[in-house]
């Protein structure tokens, strides 16, 4: 999401400066829109401080994180990083406000795993959950990035409540973010991932074996709707602004919907269904869609796609360029 947004922000903006840090070295095609580039860690303060000496940030895009499947395999790494790095770029953004007297932005891509239903009959009761319901995460990914939205909200809206009657030194914006598909990039340890793996098995060729259900349901976008909504979101003007974190969505269907809707793209996918009892839990506990009113009405949120528009309009296209499928 990182690389795509460089690029969408160098098209939007080309006389924006941009710096990117990632924890590899950023291949050319992206370095290339930035004034600078870096590989290093969010977690390194003295690298983000050399930083702040060097540059002056009006927007800070913090999506280095670790995700949920991943976070559970290392937990206290996952909370150094997802929190202990967002603590480090308020920090940051901070420091940037004393300064020069300007409140930075700073946009922070969440999640549907900070919402956590107690069972899968609760999900199933629930249906469709708004910002508000069932706050109570299931997952060390899920109980830091709500830790870090709520970091956001108190540095947005109450940090230096001693001192004036209107506090609060940041503009701070969230996204929770549905599960994410690219027609370019690997998944890499979500446990939304079995969407996107068996899109790339199925252009690959491949069997794909899926670690959930046939009936497991969460929602879906696709990756150039996530980076739109993260522009919009930050377009959008601060008092129009109803809440820290905004729900986005496009589609929500099955496993065995979504296998059923690529097979109809490439007939020789075969899908079988073993789940992971451990993954399985987790998506069993995520809603089964979400409420992104708020965001359609506070600043203009619409999807672009259905299941099928996305699927001929961007993956498949996407895929078949990656690939190099006729």
């Amino acid at each position: 999401m990182g690389h795509g947004l460089i690029q969408a922000l160098a098209e939007r903006e080309p006389e924006c400066l941009i710096v990117g840090l990632d924890l590899q070295p950023i291949k050319d095609s992206i370095a290339a829109c930035c004034v600078e580039t870096l590989a290093g860690d969010v977690r390194d303060i003295g690298l983000l401080e050399d930083l702040a000496r060097r540059y002056r940030f009006e927007r800070i895009f913090h999506l280095a994180a670790m995700l949920s499947s991943s976070a559970e395999r290392a937990p206290l790494v996952a909370y150094d990083v997802n929190v202990g790095g967002t603590m480090n770029l308020l920090r940051l953004a901070l420091a940037e406000r004393d300064r020069t007297g300007v409140i930075p932005m700073v946009v922070l891509p969440s999640t549907i795993a900070v919402y956590g239903l107690p069972s899968l009959a609760a999900k199933v009761a629930a249906g469709t959950i708004s910002e508000t319901e069932f706050l109570e995460p299931r997952t060390m990914y899920g109980c830091n990035k709500l830790a870090a939205e709520h970091l956001g909200r108190y540095f947005n809206s109450h940090h230096g409540q001693f001192e004036s009657e209107s506090p609060g030194s940041l503009d701070f914006r969230s996204i929770r973010f549905p599960g994410i598909i690219s027609a370019e990039t690997l998944p890499t340890g979500g446990t939304t991932d079995y969407g996107p793996e068996m899109l790339h098995a199925a252009a690959r060729g491949e069997a794909y074996i899926s670690f959930v259900r046939a009936d497991s349901k969460l929602p879906f976008m696709t990756m150039p709707e996530a980076i739109r909504a993260i522009l919009e979101l930050t377009d959008a003007p601060r008092a129009n602004l109803t809440r820290g974190a905004y729900n986005v969505r496009s589609f929500a269907p099955t496993a065995a919907e979504l296998a059923e809707a690529i097979r109809v793209r490439f007939p020789a996918l075969e899908v079988a269904f073993d789940p992971t009892p451990g993954r399985q839990r987790i998506v069993d506990g995520w809603p089964a869609d979400v409420d992104d009113a708020a965001a359609r009405i506070d600043w203009g949120w619409v999807p672009t796609h259905t299941l099928d528009s996305a699927l001929d309009e961007y993956l498949i296209p996407g895929l078949r360029a990656h690939y190099g499928i006729a």
